[in-house]
């Protein structure tokens, strides 16, 4: 007996440590013997093992089949693939076929019309005339006769000077001017009287020539009056401020009751003229020698204002005169257009964005500015072949206008450029366009055409899933 126990000791392994220092010292038969019952801890932590992979597992699937980049057709390919039915439909979902599918765009149609070569340029509304209005002579502001803000014509009283002292000056002045006019007309009698004694040879020569001279002098004084009493009168007339231009006045700067003088440092008011009012803006002196091809000939070209968006039309007008120099420092060169300005759309120092138009371009081959796109082969649009599929065109650009550009050599007028979904495109690529997808619609082809343009894919992987399973 004794040595059948200790074979079976010998012949089980040797258990860890951990369980050798648990087991009892006394009482029984070795502990972990055929007969003995497994841990219970055991079992319970092996269950919980179980469940946790298990969650994991259905974790993983529901992700695989409902995230973007595990896509019911992704996961009817897998389903496919791992049933073994087809081993060629495992890669339909890869990149291959996303590289072979016909990619959705948008297309336009290249069409031939007038083309106008316009220079945009931002601008600064600047008027005409800006007047500041300062009195001409000193004395006490007596009365305003404008409000701020009011449209005055030219000619049109503002205010007035106490004019006063310079009435009284102009009366002591015509009164100087008769003492001195009845004084150079007894000279002359004088003198007249003179002569025909001298022509008697009874009178001297030299008194004959004194009285002349005294007859110079005393013309000399009036002619000097007269002169004082248009002065005065001129200051007279000074005295009622008027308003030198048609405009519009600001803010008032001296209030009734004020002293004035000719020195005045903010003037009275500020009128601007605001009918007709120009606009200056700046272009690049590369542009200089077309717009002097057109004024040379007498031309006028038109200008229109937009708004700071650029997107409002605010007055049309036309270009007026050029700066007679460029700008060293920017290479560009003044421009002024003038603008009747009827509705007062334009407003002094505001900023606009103008549009000038030089020329235009007839039966010029016009597509949208978004099918022109740059590359390092230059510019380029993807045409579209009868096929339905694209080609890469290089295409020489011309003149902008906005959302439309022309096109100078590269596509020809009827051709279908492609607008939307190029980034997507490269030379030969299969395309389809939303509207011609309900003729696509029909038969099985056609359908799976359909399903890549569309984005429906996702019910023909349900589809594929179902038959693989």
């Amino acid at each position: 007996m004794d040595e059948q126990q200790q074979y079976s000791e010998t012949s089980r392994p040797a258990a860890p440590a951990s369980q050798r220092g648990s087991q009892p010292s006394s009482g029984g038969g070795p502990a972990g013997g055929p007969g003995s019952a497994p841990d219970p801890a055991k079992r319970h932590r092996g269950r919980n093992i179980a469940l946790i992979v298990a969650a994991l597992v259905i974790l993983g699937v529901v992700l695989w089949r409902w995230h973007p980049w595990g896509g019911p057709s992704s996961g009817a390919n897998a389903a496919a693939g791992a049933s073994g039915a087809n081993s060629g439909r495992a890669g339909r979902g890869g990149a291959g076929a996303l590289a072979n599918m016909a990619q959705p765009v948008h297309v336009a149609t290249a069409t031939q019309g007038e083309m106008p070569v316009v220079l945009t340029a931002l601008g600064t509304v600047t008027p005409l005339a800006n007047v500041t209005v300062l009195p001409q002579l000193s004395g006490t502001l007596q009365d305003v006769f404008f409000k701020e803000g009011q449209m005055v014509k030219k000619g049109d009283v503002l205010a007035q000077i106490d004019p006063r002292p310079y009435q009284i000056s102009l009366e002591n002045a015509q009164g100087t001017l008769a003492r001195d006019q009845a004084l150079l007309q007894t000279a002359r009698l004088d003198l007249k009287r003179y002569q025909t004694l001298l022509a008697q040879d009874s009178i001297a020569s030299q008194q004959v020539d004194t009285q002349a001279s005294l007859v110079k002098q005393y013309e000399g004084t009036v002619k000097s009056d007269q002169a004082n009493i248009d002065t005065y009168k001129l200051d007279l007339v000074y005295a009622r401020i008027t308003a030198p231009v048609s405009g519009r006045v600001g803010l008032r700067q001296v209030d009734p009751g004020n002293y004035v003088t000719p020195s005045l440092a903010n003037g009275i008011v500020v009128i601007t003229q605001l009918q007709p009012i120009s606009v200056i803006f700046t272009t690049s002196e590369d542009n200089l020698q077309q717009i002097l091809q057109q004024t040379q000939t007498g031309a006028k070209l038109s200008v229109t204002a937009y708004d700071r968006s650029n997107t409002t039309s605010l007055e049309g007008g036309t270009l007026e005169t050029l700066d007679n120099q460029i700008d060293t420092t920017t290479g560009t060169v003044k421009l002024r257009a003038v603008f009747q300005n009827p509705n007062n759309l334009l407003f002094p120092n505001q900023f606009v964005n103008t549009r000038l138009l030089v020329d235009t371009i007839k039966d010029a081959v016009i597509v949208p500015t978004t099918a022109v796109l740059n590359g390092s082969m230059g510019q380029f649009v993807y045409v579209v072949k009868p096929d339905n599929t694209v080609t890469v065109r290089p295409v020489k650009a011309g003149p902008v206008d906005g959302e439309r550009t022309s096109i100078k050599s590269g596509v020809q007028a009827g051709e279908r450029v492609v607008i939307d979904g190029s980034d997507r495109l490269k030379e030969g690529a299969k395309i389809t366009i939303p509207a011609d997808k309900p003729r696509g619609a029909s038969g099985a082809r056609g359908a799976s055409g359909a399903v890549g343009a569309s984005g429906g894919h996702g019910h023909h992987g349900k589809h594929a899933a179902q038959a693989s399973q």
